[in-house]
């Protein structure tokens, strides 16, 4: 499964790329208006910084206005990928950029059929929001399973990409739901290294090495 971290902050996405864990990046309005920059800049940053795909979302709610948006990102760098909301409007969008070689992230996905209209359109990604879901008490993972079962039945090559992610548990359970991507805040992704009992025999270790005297140097 693929990493893409979603954040907007310069010094987290450097960091994690620095340990080469990372194989992408997603940014959205609210996560920009955080770090209170300039968006263009952002993901100009961004994209020099990264080698993977960096998801930019258009404002507009309409086709034309999502299409001229969509364009301008575009030329940003060639790493750019256009993010696009899962409505009518943003399917037509889909299909656009699609037709023009454009790779795109349909966004707020939180149903199967939705899933599936975005394959149809010919979306590069889509994103399932399986936080959201859980926080209507609604099984997010559940509809992990349904794209991918349903992707497979028609060899869709539409990529899903689990968001709103929360948890460690929520990156096992994609990746076994067979997630194509995870976006994962940066504090989840470095998580994921740590265990008690990893830190517990690094102690032990240490405390062995140190009663040996020596020096590997």
């Amino acid at each position: 499964m693929k990493f893409f971290v979603d954040t907007a902050v310069i010094d987290d996405i450097r960091e994690l790329n620095d340990y080469g864990l990372l194989d992408g990046v997603t940014t959205n309005p609210s996560l920009i208006a955080k770090s209170g920059r300039d968006f263009k800049e952002v993901i100009a940053e961004i994209c020099k910084l990264v080698d993977g795909p960096v998801s930019a979302e258009v404002a507009a709610m309409n086709f034309d206005g999502m299409v001229a948006e969509g364009e301008y990102l575009a030329k940003i760098a060639d790493n750019v990928v256009i993010k696009l909301p899962l409505t009518l409007e943003g399917l037509k969008a889909c299909r656009h950029f699609t037709g023009k070689g454009i790779k795109t992230n349909v966004t707020l996905c939180f149903s199967a059929n939705q899933a599936l209209l975005a394959a149809k359109a010919g979306a590069t990604y889509i994103s399932p929001f399986i936080g959201r879901l859980d926080d209507l008490s609604i099984d997010g993972m559940e509809l992990i399973h349904e794209i991918r079962e349903i992707y497979d039945n028609y060899g869709f090559g539409t990529n899903i990409l689990a968001a709103s992610i929360r948890s460690a548990n929520h990156v096992k359970e994609a990746a076994l739901a067979g997630a194509d991507v995870a976006t994962i805040p940066p504090g989840v992704i470095k998580g994921l290294a740590n265990h008690v009992l990893t830190e517990k025999g690094l102690d032990q270790f240490a405390k062995d090495w140190a009663a040996t005297g020596q020096s590997i140097l």
